[in-house]
């Protein structure tokens, strides 16, 4: 069934539904299903929506059931959840802080190579800007830093694992690229290890310039034999490094695919918990409770968008968005800049699960049809989508920090904080798309 010129504009208007709905705090899953409803409605109500595509719904659904890719989402949660009771966050920022002290704006730097640590073995931004906040944030102000740069560099460091595998973007992003995880995985290291090389050069500079801003430790602070330091630091580095190198060493390696090496991360953090004394039936009980609950969430929002994509593409929705956005001015060149101005203005209201299963959908096609590297545009969207946790005002990782931020933080200092390290995360994000080598290098050796 063809749509006529005066009904081409119901496809576009489902996407400003959505938007409508969620703009007033609405489930996204349920905000997804009720607009596919309505306008499934009206379009059968014009004659311009055929029911038959609602017959393709139910073994759609089956098949989200049986996708053995997003089976990764909950290990991988588990395992997040799991580290988070171990206490691993609280003896890295500790030592690191002791290692890093004597430096000016060796906090800071502490804080981003503790957030690379974890998002390398947690992957949960929730966990880790708590952790961090709840440890390093006092002790920050306490030494005389300044709560812009104290309160940027915490929430910016715990989104670094939505960039650093293994990252639940990624995972979702694979999926709805249709690619492979773990190639995702490997291309996305060094867009990562970029990411946070440039949170530590800027604190390095601005405590070079502004040392009051990020003053060293006090002597008496730091005080503690080189070689007890070392033995300290050789205890808390062991056991995540030993879980880095089982969960992606496997993938990169090719011994087991993303969600088996999922299933290993989770048992090793239960291991882990156990070692330090942190595993009981409560602790097991409340991890069970937020992997069942994000998982439940994930699956609620895949069916919403199952059915919004089912009546988006029976109003031929699609046809239009692949239209309009082949024929940019620029080619490939434009594409890129509207779909990445696209995700990075998206990013201020809604989170990446939802922008992964509204938008992405529709740069796929287009993508194809451009000859752009899937594998490399997935890389560069999750990269794009970590500035979703940052960006002012429904950044989750700014609330995350306010949470556990003491009284004398103000949220305009959190907000002012982050400012600069969305920069940052934005100046990665283009030289990536500027020299995709970055990108392409690991993934080109691991599969010659």
């Amino acid at each position: 069934m063809n749509l006529s010129f005066e009904y081409e504009w119901l496809g576009p208007c489902m996407f400003a539904g959505a938007l409508f709905f969620l703009s007033f705090g609405y489930p996204v899953a349920f905000s997804l299903g009720g607009v596919a409803i309505i306008f499934g409605l009206v379009g059968i109500a014009l004659g311009v929506f055929d029911p038959v595509f609602l017959n393709a719904l139910p073994l759609r659904i089956f098949n989200i059931m049986g996708n053995y890719t997003i089976l990764a989402v909950p290990y991988f949660i588990f395992m997040g959840s799991m580290l988070e009771k171990s206490g691993i966050a609280e003896r890295l920022l500790e030592t690191m802080g002791i290692l890093f002290g004597r430096v000016r704006g060796g906090l800071a730097l502490a804080v981003v190579l503790v957030g690379a640590l974890l998002a390398a073995t947690t992957g949960v931004v929730a966990a880790t800007v708590v952790a961090m906040g709840l440890i390093s944030l006092p002790i920050m102000l306490r030494y005389g830093y300044n709560k812009e740069l104290a309160t940027g560099v915490i929430a910016a460091s715990g989104t670094l694992g939505q960039i650093i595998p293994p990252s639940v973007v990624l995972v979702v992003l694979g999926d709805q690229l249709g690619v492979s995880v773990g190639d995702l995985f490997v291309g996305s290291v060094i867009p990562g290890l970029m990411m946070a090389g440039a949170f530590a050069i800027h604190v390095l500079i601005v405590a070079f310039f502004r040392p009051d801003m990020a003053p060293a430790l006090p002597e008496e602070v730091r005080a503690m034999s080189g070689q007890a330091l070392m033995q300290r630091v050789l205890q808390v580095m062991l056991p995540p490094v030993i879980l880095i190198l089982l969960v992606l060493g496997s993938i990169f390696f090719g011994i087991a695919t993303p969600t088996e090496a999922g299933a290993v991360g989770a048992l090793g953090a239960v291991v882990l918990a156990a070692a330090n004394r942190q595993l009981s039936w409560e602790s097991l009980q409340k991890t069970g409770d937020v992997t069942l609950r994000t998982s439940a969430m994930v699956m609620f929002i895949l069916i919403g968008s199952t059915a919004f994509s089912l009546v988006f593409r029976g109003l031929e929705g699609d046809t239009f968005m692949f239209d309009l956005l082949a024929n940019l001015p620029g080619g490939k060149t434009g594409f890129l800049f509207v779909s990445m101005l696209t995700v990075f203005i998206l990013g201020f209201f809604i989170d990446f699960f939802e922008i992964a299963f509204i938008v992405v959908p529709l740069f796929v096609p287009v993508a194809q049809q451009l000859g752009l590297d899937l594998v490399w545009f997935g890389v560069v969207l999750g990269a794009n989508l970590q500035t979703s946790f940052l960006t002012p005002p429904f950044g989750f990782a700014l609330f995350y920090l306010r949470s556990v931020a003491p009284p004398e933080v103000t949220t305009g200092h959190i907000y002012r904080g982050v400012i600069q390290f969305i920069l940052l995360q934005m100046l990665v994000v283009v030289t990536i798309i500027i020299f995709p080598g970055i990108i392409s290098f690991l993934p080109s050796l691991m599969n010659p």
